[in-house]
């Protein structure tokens, strides 16, 4: 019951965080010192899903679940969870790139309207 309590936390941690690898520089926007959090977070993000790695809250959630006598899984978080919901069936290696591209891409863009705004005093 409790490793597989933890096993859910560690599932919601790792979602919260890819949300805040895409999003948080949106926070940016509002709270300038949040980038001091995000952008190590967006580099890392970024880096596993351009790299190819397996991020290693991965295996924990997966060694977690085996441990409460649930089933691991093979492969990737956003292969796992994110997968079916978000990308098409037979997801490639360029797409995949793609789409890590595109969220550095957002977060530039984010950073570069939050910078502007500062440097013209509109907060």
């Amino acid at each position: 019951m409790i490793l597989s309590l933890l096993a859910d936390l560690v599932l919601a941690f790792h979602a919260a965080f890819v949300g805040f690898v895409v999003l948080g520089g949106l926070l940016t926007l509002r709270w300038p010192r949040a980038a001091w959090v995000h952008l190590p977070c967006a580099v890392w993000g970024s880096w596993v899903v351009l790299a190819g790695w397996i991020c290693p809250l991965t295996p924990l959630e997966s060694t977690l679940r085996r441990a409460a006598g649930e089933a691991g899984y093979a492969g990737g978080f956003l292969d796992h969870y994110v997968q079916l919901a978000l990308y098409p069936p037979g997801l490639t290696r360029p797409v995949q790139v793609t789409l890590g591209v595109a969220a550095v891409a957002f977060n530039v863009a984010v950073y570069a309207w939050a910078w502007r705004r500062r440097r013209a005093g509109l907060r």
